[in-house]
């Protein structure tokens, strides 16, 4: 009986994981399809060809609508839902069995009341089993976008054909020690702060209420966006220029136009902390934060959706199955 809700558990946390990722990544869509070409391209293509075709948001929008429709808001969902519902899944399966173990409880509320450092702990923990879970998919994903015109590869499956004839299995994991020395404290924060939110604003309800307990402590929906909003920002904040890095070592010998920038040679960095020594001192703080703005103005919405749509899924599921 133990061993079967302990696999319904499971089954649960891994089932709200990826419909929740799936969500979010579908309603951040249009953020990821405007941001990409106003940000990341736009001051060398103003180098090479002139003027760029996107110079904000707003002009972004409407020539996407004009030209593509309302379908363009959404090139690339299906490629992105390969690699983040995977990953949430796994993630959050992973954090759930880990708070139980922890908390010696499987109840959410008594995950809320959990020490600090075991929240941050157990979301740095769940972040890397996820990463390794779906570490080829988020390559492939970085490989497609970076490529630029003429396309090296026409699409996900031509790439991964490509890398792995040509180095096999460890060529689908490049990058992955970066990426887990960025993911680790980026999921910690995200989490550990996230868990730190809800207490504080369950904190919040219960002052501004006279009678505790007819549920005052409620959290709302719309508390729920904040507390992922605002864990979203601070992790992405202190961990971007790891991501940075982690980006550099995934493109590492990619062929591309040079209007797209530079091509960075395989192996051009040793191991992380060269690559960051590297940027700094050719760079500046700057290059560490090169697409900051852009990255947090996707990464906040996309994980608080995600945290609220996993919150209700997870309720609804449970109420259905147990």
């Amino acid at each position: 009986m133990e061993e079967t809700g302990q696999l319904k558990r499971a089954l649960i946390d891994a089932t709200a994981g990826a419909v929740s990722g799936g969500i979010s990544r579908t309603v951040t869509s249009p953020l990821d399809v405007q941001l990409e070409p106003t940000n990341q391209w736009a001051s060398l293509r103003r180098v090479v060809h002139g003027t760029s075709k996107y110079t904000g948001m707003l002009q972004a929008t409407k020539d996407i609508l004009r030209e593509e429709g309302l379908k363009g808001f959404w090139r690339g969902n299906v490629p992105a839902l390969l690699m983040v519902m995977p990953y949430t899944a796994i993630q959050f399966t992973v954090l759930k069995q880990l708070k139980t173990f922890a908390a010696g409880s499987s109840k959410t509320e008594d995950h809320i009341n959990l020490s600090p450092y075991l929240s941050y702990i157990s979301g740095a923990l769940a972040g890397c089993a996820a990463t390794v879970g779906s570490y080829p998919f988020d390559l492939l994903r970085t490989i497609l976008a970076s490529q630029g015109e003429p396309k090296v590869y026409r699409n996900m499956r031509s790439a991964f054909v490509d890398i792995f004839r040509a180095r096999g299995v460890p060529g689908l994991y490049a990058g992955l020690t970066p990426t887990l020395v960025e993911i680790a404290p980026y999921a910690g924060l995200q989490f550990g702060t996230y868990d730190t939110f809800k207490r504080w604003m369950k904190a919040w309800n219960l002052l501004r209420s006279s009678n505790s307990s007819q549920g005052d402590e409620f959290i709302s929906s719309f508390q729920l966006f904040i507390c992922g909003l605002g864990s979203g920002t601070c992790a992405k904040a202190v961990c971007h220029p790891l991501d940075v890095v982690k980006k550099r070592f995934q493109i590492e010998g990619l062929q591309r136009h040079p209007r797209y920038g530079a091509r960075l040679e395989a192996h051009a960095y040793k191991n992380m902390y060269d690559g960051l020594r590297r940027i700094l001192l050719e760079e500046g703080w700057a290059g560490l934060y090169k697409g900051i703005v852009p990255s947090i103005v996707k990464a906040a919405p996309a994980g608080a959706v995600t945290f609220v749509a996993y919150e209700y899924t997870s309720d609804w599921l449970e109420s259905i199955l147990t």
